[in-house]
């Protein structure tokens, strides 16, 4: 395998969504506006309803876990979604490019912005709520957001699958995902008042793993047994059958022609 041939595919998916970004107008505002007001809002929420610290530590890891989340998600979804806007998907995949470079170059961004999004979103909290993000120390913090890039990478590829095979309709998965994700993650509250049936699928998510083992370190008894462990296995095996489950959506788009109908 020529690595160097290999790095150059990376790096052009990478600087695509670089340039696209650059471009979009909206940038700002999925960078900076929401994920501020999300802190603001839900830090102020804590101030009025007078939340002990930890209650206040508990509702803000997870307001920061889906922002960091859902921007890094949002550059791996746009590897397709970019090519569906502007009619040229079959070009995509005639070049020599695998799905591993498409996703891996888009996931990168994904963690570059979300990195950017942490940053702004722990320092504001600093500053307004006094809520210090490094005090679980730098590599249980460092577990935590990779914890959270997996899973974003997990879901774009997913929204990347489901686009390829239903077109523009699918579209609004990119939005919606996270959020249905979420629902099951416990972000703002513990799985554990789930329903039964509803709290034995939370534990399918290796998100609810994450923020589990992170929220353990500002005072609540982890949920989970070996929460971190169970989170990355479940990683490793999701992100192979999202990336099969990708490669399986372009593979039926050949044969029903429906990579033509999505270009021009």
């Amino acid at each position: 395998m020529n690595w160097r041939s290999e790095a150059g595919r990376f790096f052009a998916f990478a600087n695509r969504n670089v340039l696209m970004a650059s471009r979009n107008v909206f940038f700002v505002f999925e960078l900076a506006f929401w994920p501020t007001v999300g802190v603001l809002s839900i830090g102020l929420m804590t101030r009025f309803l007078e939340l002990t610290p930890e209650m206040t530590a508990f509702l803000l890891v997870g307001t920061m876990a889906l922002s960091t989340v859902q921007v890094c998600q949002l550059d791996v979804s746009y590897a397709v979604l970019f090519d569906v806007w502007s009619k040229s998907v079959k070009h995509q995949f005639l070049a020599p490019v695998g799905i591993r470079h498409l996703a891996f170059g888009s996931w990168v961004v994904g963690v570059a912005r979300g990195l950017t999004v942490f940053s702004l979103q722990a320092l504001l909290s600093w500053w307004a709520f006094g809520f210090d993000f490094f005090e679980a120390g730098i590599l249980r913090l460092g577990a935590f957001l990779l914890g959270c890039f997996l899973t974003s990478g997990i879901v774009g590829l997913l929204v990347c699958a489901l686009v390829v095979l239903f077109g523009t309709r699918a579209e609004v998965s990119a939005w919606a995902t996270v959020n249905l994700v979420m629902v099951f993650c416990g972000i703002y509250y513990p799985v554990s008042i789930l329903p039964d049936p509803v709290s034995t699928l939370a534990g399918a998510f290796p998100l609810t793993y994450f923020l589990d083992a992170f929220r353990s370190h500002y005072g609540f008894t982890a949920e989970f047994r070996y929460p971190l462990l169970t989170g990355f296995v479940l990683s490793a095996l999701y992100l192979g059958l999202a990336h099969w489950a990708l490669a399986a959506a372009v593979t039926r788009c050949r044969r029903t022609g429906l990579l033509l109908k999505l270009s021009e």
